[in-house]
């Protein structure tokens, strides 16, 4: 269900890299249960605005907020923040020496100072959830693409955080995994997590995405439902590239 109390707030971001800037001031909110996607062209910001959401990239200037506390500025305890905030990324990032299970617990046992035993009973009931139990023993190079990408998703879900952020979660993909790593995303979104996608995944968008965020030369051009941005878009960028796309 999704609540009025934005789960992620954005004030204001800007980033450059050089002298190339990159984020032009977005402001966006995604409140818990509601599945918001950021599309654009190549170069845009996207991923850039995804990495400064849990401070992969510093934000030259503007706010993050989630639930309501600020993760920007000085004296945040990074790995506390990083616990609230998941994050899965196009190339898994598994650790090749560590099993299904081995790589879900990591981050409880050496950042959350769980337990073991604690640890692992978290670990399988996060692999169930994306259906890879009977894979827990199993090792990244013996688990398809889709596969690892659902154990990387697994990995975040253990953590119990506030928000999921997807960079191109399927973009490594066969064609045919794809649809896997899709349905365990929406049976994510159906538990009430709050959810920032960067997907090129249109069909996914237009039947899962609460919203549809498009973003162009690091500024927000047009944001609404799927129904309002595929079909009716205001803006004439949008309507370029969603030309662009469906030739």
């Amino acid at each position: 269900m999704i609540t009025d109390r934005p789960t992620l707030e954005l004030r204001g971001l800007h980033k450059s890299f050089g002298a190339d800037p990159i984020l032009r001031g977005i402001d966006l909110s995604v409140a818990r249960g509601e599945m918001v996607f950021v599309l654009g062209p190549s170069g845009s910001g996207k991923s850039t605005m995804l990495r400064c959401c849990n401070r992969l990239e510093e934000p030259d200037s503007g706010e993050i907020f989630v639930e309501g506390k600020p993760i920007t500025g000085t004296g945040v305890d990074l790995n506390g923040m990083r616990q609230r905030i998941g994050m899965v990324f196009q190339s898994f990032n598994l650790y090749p020496h560590l099993t299904a299970l081995g790589n879900v617990t990591l981050a409880m046992r050496r950042v959350q100072k769980k337990p073991r035993a604690e640890a692992e009973t978290r670990a399988l009931d996060a692999l169930d959830r994306v259906g890879l139990k009977a894979k827990a023993d199993s090792y990244p190079a013996q688990l398809s693409g889709g596969q690892q990408q659902r154990v990387a998703i697994a990995r975040a879900m253990a953590l119990e955080p506030s928000v999921m952020l997807f960079d191109e979660p399927t973009s490594a993909l066969d064609p045919e995994l794809v649809g896997d790593v899709l349905a365990v995303m929406r049976e994510v979104r159906a538990e009430g997590m709050a959810m920032l996608v960067v997907s090129h995944e249109m069909k996914f968008a237009r039947e899962a995405a609460d919203r549809v965020v498009f973003v162009d030369g690091g500024v927000i051009v047009e944001q609404g439902t799927p129904e309002e941005v595929f079909e009716r878009p205001r803006e004439a960028r949008t309507r370029a590239f969603l030309g662009r796309i469906s030739e």
